[in-house]
């Protein structure tokens, strides 16, 4: 138990003290989880939208495709990702691999069924009497289309924030796309789980509390949205 407290402790000093690397892992995951998670929401949204709200040929087939999806392993997706951007991969030449982008790749690849899944989702337990009472209001097809967003931005808010949730813990795709590489691609999760290995539990106890910070200042973020 005593190993314990001391880690906790020189975790405390490590963040305190600004540790190179401690907090170079802190910057890698912030760039990669934000430029995923941009993409994600710019793409899933519109296209949760189309799949929740519109009934078109093939729908429950997609939305089937898309709710497997959720459940892909990460290590699965880094190996595809991987495949694609190695240099005997198709997409070798855009040198994506052992970098953040690569990363921004596979994570987004991660968050985008999530957040197409849940925003489907909101979108389909909207009233659907609210389509009615705007178009006979005169409502036009943009105001119809903001409206109904605004109606289910909760629902809209609760899907990235279990998208960003996911891409912050997930280790498979920034250890096999990522490489690992200290100062350059290594995040939160990988050093966690390499420095723990070495036995440098403390640099690990450091890095867990930061994505306990992280996790927490979301959901404040999410609270005081609600509230407004």
């Amino acid at each position: 138990m005593d190993f314990i407290l001391a880690g906790f402790f020189e975790a405390i000093r490590l963040l305190l003290g600004g540790d190179a690397q401690t907090w170079s892992a802190v910057a890698a995951t912030l760039k990669a989880s934000t430029g995923s998670m941009a993409v994600s929401l710019v793409l899933g949204i519109p296209l949760g939208f189309v799949l929740g709200y519109v009934d078109f040929p093939g729908r429950r087939q997609t939305r089937l495709l898309v709710d497997t999806a959720l459940a892909l392993p990460t290590v699965f997706i880094g190996l595809v990702v991987y495949a694609f951007i190695s240099n005997r991969g198709p997409l070798g030449g855009l040198g994506l691999l052992f970098t953040l982008r690569g990363i921004v790749v596979g994570q987004t690849i991660l968050a985008l069924p999530v957040v197409i899944a849940l925003s489907a989702a909101a979108v389909e337990n909207m009233d659907r009497h609210l389509r009615t009472l705007l178009i006979t209001l005169g409502a036009s097809r943009r105001q119809l289309l903001f409206s109904s967003l605004w109606e289910v931005r909760f629902g809209l808010l609760a899907a990235g924030l279990a998208a960003y949730g996911r891409v912050m813990t997930e280790v498979g795709i920034s250890m096999m796309v990522g490489g690992n590489i200290k100062w350059h691609t290594r995040t939160i999760t990988t050093a966690i789980a390499l420095e723990t290995g070495k036995g440098m539990f403390a640099t690990g106890i450091a890095l867990g509390l930061v994505l306990i910070a992280i996790a927490f200042m979301v959901n404040v973020s999410l609270s005081f949205l609600r509230k407004r």
